[in-house]
Order: structure tokens, then sequence, then C-alpha cells
């Protein structure tokens, strides 16, 4: 029977009804409560809010410590950075959560397994109020964990994540863009995981030139984390935004996956057979969905999004497309519409899009 949870200060489920604001939320939290609220296919999940990690560092009384450490930090000493980092994220993941915190974080983990027939793997992804913002993105800055399995394992990687906001990667990105320490807080997503066959990202423009009449599309097998860091080369495809016309497209090598393991419980690294690399990952039905749901992520946002998505395993076609992220494009974005290009192209066009569907990854440690 799924059991019922009222949003609280602590804790606000994607579909409770409440409000999305940047400083509960951060920018990945208050995304997916806002793309959840509009209708688009995210897996269901909560974000442990602000207030509960400022609550946490209150408690323990490190703030002015950790200013302390980085105050006159310089960004180019990468030695001094990275063991500033390390004390700092060592004492917040020792530290213990207030006890009514964590029991809202622990009835909101329980009322989320309740809506499956059996507990699942859930991500648990960093949400800083800083990321995801038009003028400054975040992306890769702090800490996400896959496939977690329990409230043990959850619970000790949502205190990993608050420590992440201390990254020496974040350290380094706010002293070299003067983001002041003060007054930073993270949130903390938890979100049921997808098995994932196929995912990547999708822009609603050509990065390489910001031609807003293109959507680019990277797709990999398995999941995405492997696209998004760069672990492998995807297919590479370009569609015309309004006809959703093959442009152009480039085969990547495909080399890897990750997948879960059912055995192990987690997931796992595999290697792509010779013939599934030589071939599109996606199909031509499976890449008009894509594009479909990029351009809907767009008109929603009313600005151009780079988003990222996954082709679930366990759903059926037609239902089997999640959005995982969706996030500003943040380098052509404030640059005035480059004007389209006429392309002559004796491609067909991809068969009719499917519609959407519900996601989730899963406990490998990933940065990203």
């Amino acid at each position: 029977m799924t059991q019922q949870f009222t949003d609280t200060q602590y804790i606000q489920f994607f579909d409770g009804g409440t409000e999305p604001t940047l400083a509960n939320l951060g920018g990945k939290g208050a995304s997916l409560v806002t793309m959840t609220s509009a209708g688009m296919p995210v897996p269901p999940g909560f974000v442990v809010t602000t207030a509960q990690f400022d609550a946490f560092m209150h408690e323990a009384g490190i703030t002015d410590h950790i200013h302390a450490l980085l105050a006159g930090l310089n960004p180019d000493d990468v030695a001094e950075v990275d063991a500033v980092s390390a004390a700092i994220r060592a004492d917040i993941e020792s530290r213990p959560v207030p006890t009514e915190a964590r029991a809202q974080t622990v009835a909101a983990y329980d009322a989320l397994m309740s809506r499956f027939d059996a507990p699942v793997p859930v991500a648990v992804r960093s949400s800083a109020t800083a990321e995801d913002l038009p003028d400054a993105s975040f992306a890769g800055q702090q800490d996400t964990y896959l496939w977690l399995e329990g409230f043990g394992a959850v619970g000790e990687h949502i205190r990993k994540c608050w420590a992440s906001l201390y990254t020496s990667r974040a350290i380094i990105y706010r002293l070299k863009n003067n983001i002041p320490n003060e007054g930073l807080s993270m949130a903390v997503v938890v979100q049921k995981m997808v098995n994932a066959k196929a995912s990547g990202v999708a822009m609603t423009l050509d990065p390489t030139n910001g031609d807003r009449s293109k959507i680019t599309i990277d797709a990999s097998y398995g999941v995405g984390e492997m696209v998004v860091s760069g672990q492998v080369t995807p297919d590479n495809i370009v569609l015309d935004k309004v006809t959703l016309t093959l442009i152009n497209e480039h085969l990547g090598d495909k080399h890897a996956e990750l997948i879960p393991d059912p055995a192990a419980r987690r997931l796992v690294e595999r290697e792509v057979d010779a013939d599934r690399r030589a071939r599109r990952c996606l199909t031509d039905a499976e890449l008009t969905a894509v594009a479909t749901l990029a351009k809907r992520a767009e008109k929603h946002y009313k600005t151009p999004q780079d988003i990222e998505w996954a082709l679930d395993a366990d759903l059926p076609d037609g239902e089997n497309l999640l959005l995982l992220q969706a996030r500003p494009e943040t380098v052509h974005s404030n640059k005035p519409a480059t004007a389209p290009q006429p392309v002559v192209s004796t491609t067909t066009q991809p068969g009719p899009a499917a519609s959407s569907g519900g996601f989730s990854w899963g406990s490998i440690k990933l940065t990203a």
C-alpha cells in the first residue's frame, strides 16, 4: 500500500504539489519538481531540502571553521585545495544528522519505496543552490551516487553529497568565478533508478555554432554516465528542429556500457559487442521521441535546453523514455540566435515519435 507523505520543511516530493524554489531545492531539485508538475516523464523521488543541510551544519557548528579554511585559498595551488577539501569533507561526513530531520528522511524513503511492489534502487544526487543557472553551470562540480539500496546507504550518501559542496573542483570553480562561500547550501535528490538500455544527452541547438534550428543528440548503450563523463564515444545525431529530419549522424564506438548486475546488486561495466557498436543505439522512433522530449523541455522553459534522458528496458516501447534532467544551455543561449542554415539532405525522416513514459540510475560513486 502506498504511504502518503506530506511535504515538510526538510523533504519535498517531486509530485508533492509544493511550489519549487531554487533556495530550497537547488538547481537540480527545482528542475525535477518543475518538470514533474509539467507532466513530463520524470522518475519519482523527493528532495532533501537545503533547510535540512542548514540545520545539519548549524548543529555541527563547523561553518565558521570552513569559511576560515577557505579564506585566502589560492585556486592555483591544487595540493593545498585538495588538502582543505579532504579535511572539510571528512568533517561533514562524520557528523550526525539532527534527529527530527533524519526521521523525516526515513519516512520519505519508506513512502517512496511503498510505490513499488518491492524495494528499488535509487540514485542520490547533489543539488547545489548555485548550479544549473543560466549564467553559471555547475554541472560536474558535485557528486552523484548510483544504485543505492536501503536507507542506511541512502542516508550515508546524502551526507556525502552535502560534503561534495566542498570538492576540490567546486572550491576552485567558486574561487575562479568569484562566487562567495557564505550563503551556499546543498539540497539532495533521492530518485528511483532506471534500468537504462540506452541513454545520453540532447541539446536544442547545435553546440558547435549555437544554431537553434537544430537538435543535437548524443546516445550510447546503458546508463548515461559514461556519455556525460566522456568515457565512451557516443553516437552523435543532428536533426532539424522543426521537421525532425535527420541532418547528419556519426556512429560512435560505444565500446562499453554500464548496466545493472542483479546478482551483484550494483552497476557493472560491460564490453559492447562489435555488432552493436556498428549500429546506431536508437531506432528512428526512439530518436524522434528524444528530440520531441527535448523540444517539449525547451518550450516549457522558453530557452534552449541541455537534457539528460534514458530509455528504460523494463518499460514497454512508447512508455520507456524518461527525462532525468533539464538545464539551460549556457554557452550560446545568451547570444543572438543563429539564423537557420539551408541544408540539403537525402536521408529519410525518422519514424513517428514514441510517447513519453516514466527513470532511474543506479552503488558506484560518480562526479557528474
